[in-house]
């Protein structure tokens, strides 16, 4: 047998060789794919299972949050939810949490009203979240009211949120009404404002407010029992289709 012709034995070999490099190429070249797909299917790494930071606005409520209930049952006004200021300047200052968890207990008017504020500014809010890399934010809807005669002066940057042991001070205002930025107001007089505040704030926790070193007047506890009284009569009237009394 001619040296250069390789024994039957060693063709099998050679064979068995060459499939076994195959698979370990094959194999190789699917180990990103596997891996990404690995990784992707991993509980807490799918697209479905990751749950952003809530955004406080509430742009979709998430389903397994008990505070959430179904809107359109509400029966609670903006000043039952609201935090109110009165400093000694005559200044009155009213500050509503625009979370869905709260704003879902509103009547349905005003339910409606303040989704559609925040909708009209979503644009702004996003570059807002965008420009300050927020993961998330609390929105308020703020107003001033002057009571006394004459020209009453305010700064909107004086608007202090104490929470979770903190002051939060806005990170970005957006007027809502045309005279907002001269920051003066006539007697009986009212400018608003959407104020975005870091998203660490939770409601849940007791929450006061400060305006030119006056503290709030509103009792956060009392606005808390009030909210969880009307969740469930919201989940009442919901169950059994009634709208509010």
């Amino acid at each position: 047998m001619s040296p250069l012709m390789p024994s039957s034995r060693s063709s099998r070999e050679c064979e068995r060789e060459r499939t076994r490099t195959r698979t370990r190429v094959r194999a190789h070249a699917a180990w990103p794919v596997l891996l990404s797909l690995a990784m992707a299917c991993a509980p807490g790494n799918t697209a479905a299972g990751q749950q952003p930071p809530p955004n406080q606005t509430g742009a979709q409520a998430d389903t397994l949050d008990p505070s959430f209930v179904p809107p359109g049952f509400g029966s609670l006004k903006q000043d039952d939810i609201a935090l109110k200021v009165a400093p000694s300047s005559g200044l009155q200052v009213r500050a509503i949490p625009l979370d869905e968890r709260f704003i879902r207990l509103l009547s349905p008017d005003s339910y409606s009203a303040l989704r559609e504020l925040v909708a009209s500014k979503q644009p702004a809010l996003t570059t807002v979240r965008e420009r300050n890399r927020l993961p998330s934010y609390s929105l308020w809807y703020v107003s001033f009211f002057a009571l006394e005669q004459g020209e009453t002066r305010f700064s909107p940057q004086e608007f202090v949120i104490n929470n979770t042991g903190r002051d939060f001070r806005p990170i970005d205002i957006l007027p809502l009404s045309s005279g907002f930025g001269e920051y003066r107001l006539k007697q009986r007089e009212v400018q608003s404002a959407l104020f975005i505040f870091d998203g660490q704030i939770d409601l849940n926790q007791p929450t006061s407010a400060m305006m030119e070193g006056s503290p709030s007047v509103t009792d956060w506890g009392r606005v808390m029992q009030r909210v969880d009284r009307e969740r469930a009569l919201v989940r009442s009237r919901a169950a059994t289709g009634a709208k509010k009394p």
